[in-house]
């Protein structure tokens, strides 16, 4: 067996250049971090291998260089070109005739100037595109070659460290399950178990949420998969010269290790599909996971139904709910000629949907702030062809402000909250500490935004900016107040999939996590689930914010905090129930 990193000894926190030199002795409760050992080595104990059939065809479309079907088909799949884009040449002299009064005169044109500053435009674009795809083919020719020279081990592992927060990520950079779809289609898990009787139920469901059709009831989306059986089944038996149903879908590469894995469960020499052995990874994701987190956080029971914390028939949409929102205020205002915002909303009218509103709303768990939600919604309607700058800039300003509003009003307790963690860490920052706490599995986290100092070094081929880090410089408020939300919500997520992790490894579950996407057989998907759900009941059930507001002030005595936010009414046993919570 290959296990990595054996002789090769890693700090269980992998850390960036910012953080080092902070002080990790923090942490009121003192518990010890034995369960985030553990957990980290559950993660590290899944063994994998290389899936040879994905392989193979990743081989087969990107070797064919001279291949013209092969080069659409590896643009279409999101792998790098291998041709390079031709810069454009001045043009040759033109020839014309001019008449004069009794003859023909004939004489030469060049390039006017104008012509000459867009070809060169032209010229800087593609060399921009052409290094990109360099950069693109590099990356892949790592990930690739990494697979070709691990296909024939056995078994691989990928041991886990933390990042400051607690997010645990493999310490393998190029080739893991936490990077790309090609990187997750060449990953296979090493051992394979019987399906069992709802195994073919959970692979069409997996390769309809491959596919993005992961709106719809469970239900739905297994008949999304039987409906597109034959599709699937071409693309299993031929898959670079048949329909290439499967580069169609968003993910293209895992869709297309789940049509091998269909198609080997129904030729199963038994008959019988749910005696197949599979070994791929189904998916179970999170509906907006740090909104989920924050309405149980808050007990915000309305916020909690539009994250699907609650049961329901069919997954709720938070994207949609905040567009509709969103959509109700354009029209009020598009209506009313007295509104200042009057003459932006009849622009917006028509244009709100959930794209317009979805980059903000994720981003608003991260701290996203007007300017930058405005600079979102900006880049969405010049993606439509918008083109009129002051236009572009006033819309996008509206539409900014009537999403911010409609969060408010979807999430009113979570928006408390997230207003409460930051006015915690910016009394904490302004007193020239930097903000520190202790995740529920007892990490000891130091934000390590600092004031760095700049050298600006001037040599004779280039200017170059160095900076220095380390915990003598003073805090940056700024930077410790709008990062405080959701690195704390980001250490609780942790906190979770690792709490998950341990469950499963106790039950004998096969377990992998991406952040807020938790991974198992076919057969164990259930299980799984349940396991899942009762780890986030069980975690939420703490007194976390009480226990933070317990930790701040023992820490800094002499600050007044604001009290924890009244909290909702929601009850977090409903989420056993709730079927869309991961799906």
């Amino acid at each position: 067996e290959m296990h990595g990193y054996a002789g090769d000894p890693e700090s269980f926190a992998g850390v960036s250049e910012e953080a080092y030199g902070s002080t990790f002795s923090v942490g009121y409760s003192r518990k010890g971090m034995d369960a985030l050992y553990d957990a980290l080595n559950c993660l590290g104990a899944t063994p994998w291998r290389i899936n040879g059939r994905v392989f193979d065809v990743v081989d087969q479309v990107w070797g064919s260089r001279e291949d013209e079907e092969m080069e659409k088909l590896r643009l279409f799949t999101d792998l790098p070109s291998r041709t390079e884009l031709q810069e454009h040449s001045p043009p040759a002299e033109r020839f014309r005739v001019a008449s004069g009064r009794h003859n023909l005169a004939l004489g030469s044109v060049s390039e006017s100037e104008y012509e000459r500053s867009l070809r060169l435009q032209k010229n800087k674009e593609t060399v921009r595109a052409n290094r990109e795809n360099h950069s693109q083919k590099c990356d892949f020719l790592y990930k690739f070659h990494t697979a070709k020279q691990l296909i024939d081990e056995k078994s691989l592992y990928f041991p886990h460290n933390v990042d400051f927060r607690g997010r645990a990520y493999p310490m393998h950079p190029y080739l893991n399950h936490l990077g790309s779809d090609l990187c997750r289609s060449m990953l296979t898990f090493k051992d394979a178990k019987p399906i069992g009787e709802k195994g073919m139920r959970w692979l069409f469901i997996h390769i309809a949420n491959l596919c993005g059709a992961n709106k719809m009831s469970l239900d739905a989306r297994e008949e999304y998969g039987k409906n597109s059986l034959d599709a699937i089944l071409d693309s299993a038996r031929n898959p670079v010269n048949g329909s290439r149903w499967w580069a169609q879908a968003e993910n293209p590469y895992q869709c297309l290790a789940t049509c091998f894995e269909i198609e080997a469960a129904l030729q199963h020499e038994s008959g019988n599909p749910a005696l197949y052995a599979s070994s791929i990874p189904i998916h179970q994701d999170g509906s907006c996971n740090g909104l989920q987190h924050y309405a149980a956080l808050s007990r915000d029971e309305e916020g909690a139904r539009s994250v699907n914390l609650l049961p329901c028939d069919e997954p709720y949409d938070v994207y949609s709910r905040v567009a509709a929102l969103v959509a109700e205020a354009v029209e009020e205002h598009a209506a009313n000629p007295a509104s200042p915002w009057h003459s932006e909303c009849r622009n917006l009218q028509g244009e709100v949907d959930r794209k317009l509103v979805k980059q903000s709303v994720m981003t608003s768990v991260y701290g996203v702030t007007f300017v930058g939600a405005r600079q979102q919604i900006a880049s969405r309607l010049k993606e439509r062809g918008w083109t009129d700058r002051d236009k572009i800039y006033k819309t996008s300003k509206v539409a900014a402000k009537l999403t911010m509003k409609a969060l408010d009003k979807a999430f009113k307790n979570a928006k408390q909250t997230m207003k409460w963690l930051g006015d915690c860490a910016s009394i904490i920052s302004k007193s020239g500490a930097p903000v520190t706490w202790t995740t529920p599995l007892g990490l000891p986290v130091v934000q390590p935004y600092r004031r760095k100092k700049k050298f600006v070094v001037i040599t004779t081929n280039q200017r170059l900016v160095l900076q220095k880090s380390n915990e003598d410089l003073p805090v940056s408020s700024q930077k410790q107040r709008t990062a405080f939300p959701p690195n704390y919500v980001h250490s609780v997520d942790s906190s979770h999939l690792l709490m998950t992790a341990s469950e499963c490894w106790t039950r004998g579950i096969t377990f992998a996590g991406v952040h807020d996407s938790f991974w198992t057989h076919a057969s164990s998907v259930d299980e799984m689930n349940e396991v899942l759900r009762d780890k986030f009941i069980d975690l939420h059930e703490q007194p976390l914010l009480e226990n933070l507001l317990q930790e701040f002030r023992l820490q800094h005595p002499d600050l007044n905090f604001p009290p924890v936010p009244e909290l909702g009414t929601l009850n977090l046993g409903q989420v056993s129930d709730a079927t869309y919570f991961f799906s």
